[in-house]
């Protein structure tokens, strides 16, 4: 069965959800395919950055938001070799509407663009159905093959396909676009903790010999990303969960009394970490955003905010072109040039972050952060507003186009 839509986004994530219930406000007959019958994934990034909270109060969903449950984190600060706090972003300083970073479930989040895009006549959102392949027809890509969790398949027909399928990304290769790789000296892997009492607003990375944790206070527990060296899951894992437990000790000490609560191995998610991007995000009728089009570092957690800014330059730029029925592929290297530098800049400094920070701690050659950095935030504290700009507003912040806003 053929079928026709004015746009095809291949992926409910944040970047497909975002620019599905944008172009729907702009007139656009949309069409979001969702491999999964839900949004319920653990360990998926649950961050929502100021500039991102500013854009859901432009779409009139801010007191729907708030209503979500919810933790707040307003710094990031590491302790120094005596023991001190040393604040190296207070997000508290910004000007911004939501001096914070907002942890809120992912599957909640997506829950709630799902249910407003669906009051959007021109919007269809299909779960349980997965992209299986590109359509193209005399060079140009004019749709998607798809099969339903029961073994339907079908063909839509769209004006652009936007690929939103994340850093494995099945369209971006069959369209033939291949991501620059950059190195990376580690892996994650998250899992949670008991806690006890309400959580701190901030986020106390422990960095020491050949590992680093960050715990991510949530209402009721506490989110743990472990990172080691790149490539050793099979050993942990052959290891046993009694070993696991003592690396988590080891780099976060408060918390040795609770690691009773990994249970076994099998709480223990591994995400292999990747840096890259595309050279180009395109090809003639098919555009890549979000982590389709650069996978980013764990380090900052800024992969969502920039997917949602790239998925609002997106609808921003392709909406009219959407609505006369025909997108040039000058039209999609318009979206590339606005979220191009912005990319490659975050990108440099994880890449900076990864060579001056986190390589020498997994070789076993730092522990702690550089001195340098530790005198300057101590003698400036003011220093630190710069790197809680980069982390809650970004290079280049998108606000919500006019037909999008609502009171």
């Amino acid at each position: 069965m053929t079928e026709r839509t004015g746009c095809v986004v291949a992926g409910g994530g944040p970047a497909g959800m975002v620019l599905g219930l944008l172009l729907a406000r702009a007139g656009v007959e949309v069409t979001v395919l969702e491999k999964h019958g839900d949004f319920l994934r653990d360990f998926r990034g649950d961050t929502v950055h100021p500039s991102t909270l500013h854009l859901i109060d432009d779409l009139g969903l801010g007191e729907k938001f708030a209503a979500l449950p919810q933790s707040h984190i307003s710094e990031v600060a590491f302790p120094d070799e005596e023991g001190n706090r040393v604040v190296l972003a207070d997000l508290s300083r910004l000007r911004t509407p939501h001096p914070y970073v907002a942890m809120v479930p992912q599957w909640d989040l997506l829950d709630l663009l799902a249910e407003t895009a669906r009051a959007e006549p021109t919007f269809t959102l299909r779960m349980n159905t997965e992209v299986t392949d590109v359509i193209k027809e005399s060079g140009r890509v004019t749709g998607v093959a798809y099969r339903e969790a029961g073994g339907k398949t079908g063909e839509i027909r769209a004006d652009l396909v936007v690929a939103c399928d994340g850093r494995w990304s099945l369209l971006r290769r069959q369209s033939g676009l291949r991501p620059r790789e950059f190195p990376v000296p580690m892996d994650a892997w998250w899992f949670r903790l008991p806690t006890d009492g309400n959580p701190q607003p901030a986020l106390t990375p422990s960095l020491t010999d050949r590992h680093l944790a960050v715990g991510i206070p949530r209402e009721g527990y506490l989110q743990v990303a472990y990172m080691a060296p790149k490539g050793i899951d099979a050993q942990l894992r052959a290891d046993g969960i009694e070993a696991f437990r003592q690396r988590i000790a080891s780099v976060l000490p408060d918390y040795a009394g609770k690691t009773d609560g990994i249970k076994s191995m099998d709480d223990v998610k591994h995400l292999d970490v990747r840096l890259d991007r595309l050279r180009r995000w395109y090809v003639d009728g098919l555009l890549c955003i979000g982590d389709a089009a650069h996978a980013m570092s764990p380090i900052g957690g800024v992969g969502i905010n920039l997917a949602v800014q790239d998925a609002v330059a997106t609808a921003e730029l392709l909406a009219w072109p959407l609505r006369q029925g025909r997108v040039t592929t000058a039209d999609l290297a318009k979206v590339q040039r606005r979220r191009g530098l912005p990319t490659v800049m975050v990108q440099g400094l994880q890449r900076l972050m990864h060579r001056n920070i986190i390589r020498p701690a997994m070789e076993g050659r730092r522990a702690g952060m550089p001195k340098p950095l530790v005198r300057l935030l101590r003698t400036f504290p003011a220093a630190s507003q710069f790197p809680a700009y980069l982390i809650g507003i970004g290079f280049r912040p998108e606000s919500a186009p006019s037909f999008a806003r609502r009171p």
